[in-house]
Protein backbone atom coordinates (compact mmCIF):
# COMPACT_ATOMS: atom_id res chain seq x y z
CA UNK A 1 0.00 0.00 0.00
CA UNK A 2 2.76 2.28 0.85
CA UNK A 3 5.30 1.12 -1.80
CA UNK A 4 5.60 4.66 -3.73
CA UNK A 5 6.99 6.19 -0.55
CA UNK A 6 9.28 3.48 0.36
CA UNK A 7 11.55 3.04 -2.15
CA UNK A 8 12.39 7.18 -1.73
CA UNK A 9 12.08 6.97 1.83
CA UNK A 10 15.26 3.98 1.94
CA UNK A 11 17.65 6.08 -1.09
CA UNK A 12 17.40 8.95 1.60
CA UNK A 13 18.03 7.44 4.33
CA UNK A 14 20.83 5.74 2.57
CA UNK A 15 22.33 9.01 1.09
CA UNK A 16 21.97 10.60 4.35
CA UNK A 17 23.78 7.83 6.19
CA UNK A 18 26.50 8.50 3.36
CA UNK A 19 27.28 12.19 3.73
CA UNK A 20 27.12 11.71 7.37
CA UNK A 21 30.22 9.52 7.37
CA UNK A 22 31.90 11.70 5.08
CA UNK A 23 31.45 14.88 7.15
CA UNK A 24 32.45 12.99 9.87
CA UNK A 25 36.31 12.19 8.28
CA UNK A 26 36.39 16.25 7.17
CA UNK A 27 35.61 17.42 10.78
CA UNK A 28 37.72 15.09 12.62
CA UNK A 29 40.62 16.19 10.21
CA UNK A 30 39.81 19.89 10.71
CA UNK A 31 39.31 19.68 14.39
CA UNK A 32 43.24 17.43 14.51
CA UNK A 33 44.33 21.18 11.97
CA UNK A 34 42.85 23.42 14.79
CA UNK A 35 44.49 21.60 17.72
CA UNK A 36 48.06 21.49 15.77
CA UNK A 37 47.73 25.07 15.62
CA UNK A 38 46.83 25.87 19.01
CA UNK A 39 49.58 24.12 20.49
CA UNK A 40 51.71 26.04 18.53
CA UNK A 41 50.76 29.43 19.71
CA UNK A 42 50.31 27.77 23.39
CA UNK A 43 52.37 28.99 26.11
CA UNK A 44 52.34 27.58 29.99
CA UNK A 45 51.22 31.87 31.25
CA UNK A 46 48.36 31.11 29.12
CA UNK A 47 46.76 28.70 32.16
CA UNK A 48 47.23 31.52 34.87
CA UNK A 49 44.28 33.87 33.23
CA UNK A 50 40.99 32.69 34.13
CA UNK A 51 38.16 32.78 31.91
CA UNK A 52 34.87 34.94 32.81
CA UNK A 53 31.99 33.54 31.38
CA UNK A 54 29.53 36.24 33.11
CA UNK A 55 31.05 39.02 30.64
CA UNK A 56 30.11 36.33 27.76
CA UNK A 57 27.18 38.25 25.67
CA UNK A 58 26.02 35.29 23.41
CA UNK A 59 22.83 34.68 25.49
CA UNK A 60 20.11 33.25 22.80
CA UNK A 61 16.60 34.33 22.51
CA UNK A 62 14.97 31.88 20.85
CA UNK A 63 12.44 30.71 23.02
CA UNK A 64 11.35 34.45 23.03
CA UNK A 65 11.33 34.36 19.66
CA UNK A 66 9.05 31.54 19.64
CA UNK A 67 7.44 32.32 22.28
CA UNK A 68 6.01 35.58 20.46
CA UNK A 69 5.68 34.08 17.41
CA UNK A 70 3.05 31.26 18.24
CA UNK A 71 1.29 34.12 20.44
CA UNK A 72 1.36 36.04 17.46
CA UNK A 73 0.22 33.13 15.41
CA UNK A 74 -2.79 32.02 18.10
CA UNK A 75 -4.20 35.77 17.93
CA UNK A 76 -4.31 35.96 14.84
CA UNK A 77 -6.01 32.71 14.47
CA UNK A 78 -8.26 34.25 17.15
CA UNK A 79 -8.69 37.28 14.86
CA UNK A 80 -9.25 35.73 12.03
CA UNK A 81 -11.82 33.53 13.48
CA UNK A 82 -13.81 37.16 15.14
CA UNK A 83 -13.68 38.59 11.63
CA UNK A 84 -15.23 35.53 9.65
CA UNK A 85 -17.85 34.92 12.19
CA UNK A 86 -18.65 39.32 12.12
CA UNK A 87 -18.73 39.57 8.25
CA UNK A 88 -19.74 35.74 6.96
CA UNK A 89 -23.53 35.46 7.45
CA UNK A 90 -23.63 31.93 8.40
CA UNK A 91 -19.83 31.03 9.13
CA UNK A 92 -20.54 29.97 12.75
CA UNK A 93 -23.84 27.67 11.69
CA UNK A 94 -24.13 24.17 9.93
CA UNK A 95 -25.35 26.20 7.10
CA UNK A 96 -23.15 25.47 3.55
CA UNK A 97 -22.06 29.19 3.22
CA UNK A 98 -20.40 28.23 -0.54
CA UNK A 99 -17.43 27.51 -2.04
CA UNK A 100 -16.59 31.64 -2.49
CA UNK A 101 -16.93 32.38 1.02
CA UNK A 102 -14.67 29.23 2.14
CA UNK A 103 -11.94 31.33 -0.43
CA UNK A 104 -12.44 34.28 1.84
CA UNK A 105 -12.91 32.90 5.39
CA UNK A 106 -8.92 31.06 4.52
CA UNK A 107 -7.79 34.41 2.96
CA UNK A 108 -9.03 36.05 5.95
CA UNK A 109 -7.06 33.43 8.46
CA UNK A 110 -4.10 33.42 6.44
CA UNK A 111 -3.38 36.90 6.36
CA UNK A 112 -4.37 37.18 9.82
CA UNK A 113 -2.26 34.55 11.15
CA UNK A 114 1.08 35.83 8.65
CA UNK A 115 0.38 39.45 9.89
CA UNK A 116 0.37 38.96 13.88
CA UNK A 117 2.60 36.22 13.45
CA UNK A 118 5.29 38.99 11.98
CA UNK A 119 4.35 41.78 14.51
CA UNK A 120 5.07 38.84 17.44
CA UNK A 121 8.80 38.62 16.00
CA UNK A 122 9.01 42.57 15.54
CA UNK A 123 7.76 42.41 19.47
CA UNK A 124 10.93 39.71 20.30
CA UNK A 125 13.10 41.69 18.53
CA UNK A 126 12.09 45.09 20.11
CA UNK A 127 12.78 43.25 23.61
CA UNK A 128 15.92 42.17 22.16
CA UNK A 129 17.38 45.10 21.65
CA UNK A 130 16.32 46.91 24.59
CA UNK A 131 17.67 43.69 26.36
CA UNK A 132 20.97 43.96 24.68
CA UNK A 133 20.99 48.16 25.59
CA UNK A 134 20.66 47.40 29.41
Amino acid sequence: MMDFIMVPTILAIITLGIYKLFEMFVCKKERLTIIEKMGEKFTPDMLEHKINFSSIGNFSFSALKLGCLLTGMGLGLLVGYVICAATINGYTGTVDIGYRMNDVASLIYGACVLLLGGVGLLVAFVVEMNMNKK
